[in-house]
This record gives C-alpha cells, sequence and structure tokens, in this order.
C-alpha cells in the first residue's frame, strides 16, 4: 500500500470511529492491498476480503488464489485462505514454493471464517467494523454478519469510496499512462481508416497495440456513421463510407488503472450540419472544464456543460450526467451531475458531452482532468477537434 492510500484509509478509521475497514468489491480490495484477481472474473461469488486497521492489513482469498497472491508479492500483514483446492505442494524446493505450501496446508471452511480469522490476527475482538457490503449477495452479507458476531459490523462501501475520492501520485502516474497508451492507440487505427475498413478491423487494431504497449483494452467502441448512434454497440462488418462520422469511445487498463477516451473523425471533409454539431458538444465540454474546481459542485459542471451546448446550437442537448471520477473503475465517485457534490484538489475526473440522433450519428468528447488548487489539469495529450480523415 502506498502512502497516500495508508493515509486516506487512517483519515477514514478516525474520522467513522472504526477499528477495522472491510474490503469486498474487486476495486477496494485491489485498493487495500494491490491484488486483482483473474479467477475472480471467472467466479464473481467466490469471496475475497482486505483488512486494513490502524497497525497492518490482511488479504483473506479462496485457496485456488493462494498461488497468485504469493507469485504477485502481495504485501500484506496476512494472508489467509478458505475452501478446498488439489494443489501440490510436497517437496516444494522455492520459498515462494514453501510459503504456498504453508499458506494451502490447512484452509479455513469458509470465507466467513476466514474474515473473523483475519480481525482475530489484526487484535479486533470487538469495537466497530466497516464492512464493505454494498456489492455482497444478500446471503454473504448476513453470514458476515452472523459470525461477526463479537463485533458491532456497520456500513462500510460509502468510507471507502470517500478514501478513493482523493488519488495519489502512484494512482495519477498509472492513470495518465492508461491514458497516453489508448490514445497512442487511437492514432494508429487514424492512420489506417480509409473507405472500406470495417468497425472490427479498427476495433481489433486499436486492440493489438493496447496490448503491444502493455496494457489491457476494455469496452472498445469503433462505430461508424449510423453505428455511432448505439452508445454502447459491439463492433460489427460495418465498413466506412465516405462522408460519415467515425466515433471513439475506449480506454485500456495498466496496473488497475482506467483510462477512458472519446474522439471523433470524419472520412472527408465535413458536412455543416457535422462541423456544427461538433462544435456544440465541444463547447459544452470546454465549458465543462473551464467550471472545474475546488468548491464548485458536481451540479454546476453539469450545468455549465448542459447551458453551452444549448447556446452553441443544440437546443434540446439533455444529459443526465457529463462524467464521474476515473480510477480502479471507469465510472466512480464523484459524479457531475444535478445531484454532485463539491470536488476536491486531487480528485480525477473523465468529462463527457455526448449526443445521439436515433438511427443517425453519434457524437462525443471527452477528456480526462486533474483537480488542481486553482482549477483542472488536463492529463489528455491527444487534439479533440475532429479529425478530417483523406
Amino acid at each position: 500500500m502506498y502512502p497516500h492510500q495508508a493515509e486516506r484509509l487512517a483519515e477514514a478509521l478516525e474520522r467513522e470511529g472504526l477499528d477495522a475497514l472491510v474490503a469486498a468489491s474487486p476495486a477496494n480490495v485491489a485498493y487495500l492491498t494491490g491484488f486483482r484477481s483473474l479467477a475472480r472474473s471467472v467466479y464473481p461469488a467466490q469471496e475475497y476480503y482486505a483488512v486494513v486497521t490502524r497497525a497492518s492489513t490482511a488479504l483473506v482469498v479462496p485457496t485456488l488464489d493462494a498461488a497468485a497472491v504469493v507469485e504477485g508479492n502481495v504485501e500484506v500483514g496476512h494472508v489467509l485462505c478458505h475452501g478446498r483446492f488439489h494443489l501440490d505442494a510436497a517437496g516444494a524446493r522455492s520459498e515462494a514454493a514453501r510459503r504456498l505450501s504453508r499458506l494451502v496446508a490447512e484452509p479455513i471452511a469458509s470465507g466467513a471464517d476466514a474474515l473473523a480469522a483475519a480481525l482475530g490476527l489484526l487484535g479486533v475482538a470487538g469495537g466497530r467494523v466497516g464492512l464493505d457490503d454494498a456489492g455482497l449477495p444478500a446471503a454473504t452479507a448476513a453470514a458476515v454478519r452472523e459470525r461477526l458476531k463479537g463485533v458491532s459490523v456497520v456500513p462500510g462501501s460509502a468510507t471507502l469510496a470517500a478514501a478513493r475520492l482523493v488519488k495519489g501520485p502512484y494512482e495519477i502516474d498509472c492513470l495518465q499512462r492508461a491514458l497516453h497508451v489508448a490514445e497512442e492507440a487511437i492514432n494508429v487505427v487514424l492512420a489506417l481508416l480509409s473507405p472500406g475498413v470495417t468497425e472490427r478491423e479498427a476495433a481489433e487494431a486499436f486492440e493489438r497495440e493496447v496490448i503491444a504497449q502493455g496494457a489491457t483494452p476494455y469496452c472498445t467502441i469503433v462505430a461508424f456513421g449510423a453505428g455511432s448512434a448505439v452508445p454502447a454497440p459491439w463492433p460489427t462488418d460495418r465498413p466506412l463510407r465516405a462522408g460519415e462520422l467515425v466515433r471513439f469511445d475506449l480506454g485500456c487498463v495498466v496496473k488497475g488503472y482506467h483510462s477512458d477516451v472519446a474522439r471523433m473523425a470524419v472520412m472527408g471533409e465535413p458536412s455543416a450540419s457535422q462541423q456544427a454539431t461538433f462544435d456544440a458538444i465541444h463547447a459544452g465540454l470546454e465549458a465543462a472544464l473551464d467550471t472545474v474546481r475546488p468548491g464548485v459542485t458536481g451540479a454546476a459542471v453539469f450545468e455549465a456543460a448542459i447551458t453551452a451546448t444549448r447556446k452553441a446550437g443544440l437546443p434540446r442537448f439533455a444529459r443526465h450526467h457529463v462524467g464521474y471520477g476515473i480510477g480502479l473503475e471507469p465510472a466512480e465517485p464523484p459524479r457531475l451531475a444535478p445531484d454532485g457534490g463539491a470536488l476536491e484538489m486531487g480528485m480525477v475526473l473523465r468529462v463527457e458531452t455526448p449526443y445521439y440522433v436515433a438511427g443517425e450519428v453519434g457524437l462525443n468528447v471527452k477528456d480526462t482532468v486533474l483537480v488542481t488548487r486553482t482549477g483542472a489539469h488536463g492529463l489528455n495529450r491527444s487534439h479533440r477537434g475532429l479529425v478530417v480523415l483523406d
């Protein structure tokens, strides 16, 4: 755990009067321990917990993931496994293999029992424990609460979300790297786009470049013409035609941290309508970015974007939000929406002004900014104007 995360969590424990915080969601477990499970994507019902106190940390995983913890050099005070998984660890030679052998030798029967044991190792025998139960199945949360009868279990998901609001230097570096990889991959796609290239070919080219740069693509949208009017389309064999708009809305993951970029291009000179529509949403994005600074609310950023876009030529422009925070999840608090609260220095926001005309076209521009002492510092490096392809 990096110093920034440790400080934010210590402040959260103190502020809420907690003896321990228990993370359960993938992002929260990663925030406390750095551990991200691939197996969990296949078996989402498996129980994973990370525990933090003022003095130490613990990680609880299914025995299936013990080897991944050891190989990943996860740095926590204690690791506990639950459930059976058959692994031949006899005659282990390396220190890592011997550690793995010890971890899997006597796994604890259930996730709830392992969590109780972890709290015991951390010296939490009573007091208040915040449980990240927002995403837990009701039966799992009930089993944990029943097993932890010796402590006062209170909701902890909001406490963890508040700790993660402000990003530290390591997190900002990861976010910026993910952003730059995605932008460089967009440039690769722009260079190959010509009439006849399909959405699928463009999406595959983006993902190949992202992987070649050591990142992981996710939610790749490269949509042409009327296909761009679908907010979240799968890539198809639709070929690019002269005069069509191209909508990029995509990103990648670096060390667990996400990027999310939206850019627009057009095959040939844009029509007056295409340019005017793009200019309107671009004006909305600029107004939103100009509004971002500490103390300003997400509601104010939302209102600035809506007002500017309408004034610039789209009088019916309407949105339910114009962005979120971004980090270990692609969309996380704060929300830039009518109910959005005050922004803080150190937040990282992805701001957007998408516009869709049913059955015809969709446009979006999206930038990522760090909230600084006086405003918003852009983390993107790519041009966000309408790219004209020839």
